[in-house]
């Protein structure tokens, strides 16, 4: 509850913002490109809805973006995107309490399309294609703190994410104010073999960029 507030919140002051810009351009009609940068709040879910408790993380997403007009109201948006995710675990193991940060970096290429009802927000949905570069624990207890990073070379961990997102965002002028969820379609373990546990990606992104 306390982030659909948050978030009815910041719309009605980008909502007052862009009406307060009376000499906005409109851009609607014409091709733009852009950059943007910003941060993933990531989790994952049990792909099978069993038992996998986890909290949330902070990562990086940064990448460039392409606004394509289709009349006034309509469009696409491609986007090449540096995305990280993951989760946060805590847990015991003989009687020792011990945490986990798992980051896993990928690169993200979303193809949205955009409605634009006026000229300072656009709606947008779509698929995404995400490709996983690598993957980082992080394992801490009282005694030790190990990290390991793995390139997947010997595990069967899926690599290629189809996934769906979709957001807003708001145009002031040339800035960008974008906010997005998402979430992958298929599991984390390739054909089930895995030794890593399935789980499938959810996240929310906030960013801010610049279009040309």
């Amino acid at each position: 509850m306390k982030r659909v507030i948050l978030m009815f919140a910041v719309v009605s002051f980008m909502v007052n913002v862009g009406n307060a810009q009376e000499d906005k351009t409109d851009l609607r009609e014409k091709l733009t490109f852009g950059v943007k940068v910003g941060a993933n709040l990531s989790n994952v879910y049990d792909s099978k809805a069993e038992q996998f408790n986890a909290d949330a993380k902070f990562g990086l997403a940064t990448g460039v973006f392409v606004a394509v007009p289709i009349g006034k109201y309509l469009g696409i948006q491609p986007e090449i995107l540096f995305s990280q995710k993951g989760f946060k675990a805590t847990g015991t193991l003989l009687g020792s309490n011990y945490s986990m940060t798992r980051t896993t970096d990928y690169i993200d290429v979303p193809l949205l399309i955009a409605l634009k009802p006026i000229g300072f927000l656009t709606l947008l949905a779509g698929p995404q294609y995400s490709y996983l570069l690598k993957q980082k624990d992080v394992f801490e207890n009282s005694a030790a703190s190990i990290e390991q990073t793995d390139e997947f070379k010997n595990d069967n961990i899926r690599k290629n994410t189809m996934c769906f997102t979709g957001g807003f965002d708001v145009n002031v002028n040339n800035l960008v104010i974008g906010a997005r969820a998402g979430w992958d379609f298929k599991e984390n373990n390739g054909d089930g073999t895995s030794t890593t546990p399935r789980y499938k990606n959810v996240w929310y992104q906030a960013t801010i960029g610049y279009r040309f």
